[in-house]
């Protein structure tokens, strides 16, 4: 369920967040079945306020993490970035205003796009210097350094069988028939 006035493309942005995280679940320590089994509401207030746009994507994918793993988002982390279905990290508009913002609300550190550190000569130093900005391609590295501890992945006990060598090369391909789709 999402509400608060949300325009289609950030919409769009907490679906992409919810494959990211759930193709990530067993490294990330969530079990599969957390997906059919619970409801997850996302609320973007003020509820009046249109909002739209792809930039909250690397935080809507934090948060899901943070909250099927338990673990806390540190309170002293900003960040802004558009999220893909593979977990990298996009370009945003507005860097100046956001990282003004966060400035302004006491934040030490923020999370920005690798692909935005041109923007970072439109910010004034006094900004720059007061701001630990982090540059981040990928969402592996936002949750290294969004939350308060890593994730515990989940261990896959594997049967182990004996099988012929002709068995074996089949079985093989097979897998790698599937990996390449």
């Amino acid at each position: 369920v999402r509400t608060g006035t949300l325009g289609d493309v950030m919409k769009e942005s907490i679906e992409a967040a919810r494959t990211v995280v759930r193709s990530r679940a067993n490294r990330l320590g969530i079990r599969n079945d957390v997906f059919e089994k619970s409801d997850i509401h996302i609320h973007v207030p003020e509820g009046a306020t249109p909002k739209d746009g792809p930039s909250a994507g690397i935080a809507m994918t934090t948060a899901l993490v943070s909250v099927f793993t338990g673990i806390p988002v540190r309170a002293d982390v900003a960040m802004t970035g558009e999220i893909t279905l593979r977990g990298e990290v996009l370009p945003i508009g507005g860097l100046k205003e956001k990282l003004l913002a966060a400035h302004r609300g006491g934040i030490k550190t923020v999370l920005i796009p690798e692909q935005n550190v041109k923007d970072l000569a439109e910010i004034p130093d006094n900004v720059k210097n007061k701001l630990e900005i982090v540059p981040v391609r990928w969402i592996d590295k936002v949750l290294e350094i969004a939350l308060e501890r890593p994730p515990v992945a989940l261990v896959e006990v594997a049967a182990v069988a004996v099988v012929a060598p002709a068995a074996a090369a089949a079985q093989t391909d097979a897998v790698a028939e599937v990996v390449k789709h």
